[in-house]
């Protein structure tokens, strides 16, 4: 078998897409009442993200130890790409670094520079570039080759779980506090910041729609909508996007899950888009998340 990859829960890919890939997700914590819940393996409380006290924490390097050995295994001595969130939103990627030393470099460890689907959308950069006979090096190169241009928009109801967990700039949390204010947030070099404001949230989705549309540059490009439990806001703009990218190759719609979830608050909906992906393998049904042309 070819280098397998691993990444973690913040990836967001449906099972189906993980499969098809045979993909790895390690999952990460959340604390509720002294309860360590295990996101997407255990049964966390669907109001989980409303809910005043929940902890959040990346995998351990003890999770990934044993990760990284699953795919070792899998991989017959062909190695591992593990591609996680930022180092500079979670420990993830340290605990990453700290798991690979246990396997004496058979494991390349990638900051995905980003967080959410972006995340998926490395990992499966280099999980489509190993399904092509590329070896672990150069699997690793089309890792980072994504992270370098895949781009991630967010629209948030209010920044008040972000302000709470500090996963955005003292400035942001002023920009985005002042009246009932809307932000559009970016991702830059792993940094969550403020990208614009607006009065609504409708008027927050059609610029960062607009926004997408700009940078996709009438490219050829992989669509990934996600959300916070909004599905019916995240359908719409997946429609709209649709409607005005000149070539959608295949496109993503995902729960942003529990742990980001409690970052980013109930509503949220975020775009992101990838230029240098071959069309996603479709996997068991399109009810999973998948769309192609």
């Amino acid at each position: 078998m070819p280098v397998v990859v691993v990444t973690d829960s913040s990836a967001r890919l449906p099972a189906a897409v993980a499969d098809s890939y045979d993909i790895i997700q390690v999952p990460l914590h959340l604390t509720l009442d002294g309860v360590d819940y295990l996101e997407d393996d255990d049964n966390v409380p669907a109001d989980i993200v409303s809910t005043p006290g929940v902890t959040t924490a990346g995998a351990t390097p003890h999770d990934l130890v044993q990760a990284y050995g699953e795919a070792i295994e899998r991989s017959e001595g062909d190695g591992v790409v593990a591609v996680h969130m930022s180092r500079k939103l979670s420990g993830t990627w340290s605990a990453g670094r700290l798991a690979a030393e246990d396997y004496s470099g058979q494991v390349r460890v990638v900051d995905s520079r980003s967080v959410g689907l972006a995340v998926g959308f490395v990992a499966i950069a280099a999980a489509q570039a190993a399904r092509d006979g590329a070896d672990r090096d150069r699997a690793y190169e089309a890792a980072i080759r994504q992270a370098a241009t895949v781009e991630s928009l967010l629209c948030v109801q209010n920044l008040d779980n972000l302000r709470n967990s500090g996963r955005i700039s003292a400035a942001s949390k002023m920009l985005g506090s002042a009246l009932s204010i809307k932000p559009i947030l970016h991702v830059v070099d792993g940094t969550l910041t403020l990208r614009e404001r607006t009065r609504t949230f409708s008027k927050a989705l059609d610029k960062m729609a607009e926004a997408a549309v700009d940078y996709a540059d009438g490219r050829a490009v992989t669509l990934g909508v996600q959300h916070c439990q909004a599905p019916a806001a995240a359908a719409d703009l997946v429609v709209r996007l649709r409607e005005n990218l000149r070539s959608v190759t295949s496109s993503i719609t995902v729960d942003l899950g529990p742990v980001l979830g409690c970052h980013v608050g109930p509503g949220a909906v975020g775009v992101v888009i990838g230029t240098q992906l071959d069309p996603i393998t479709r996997g068991q049904s399109e009810a999973e998340g998948l769309s192609t042309p």
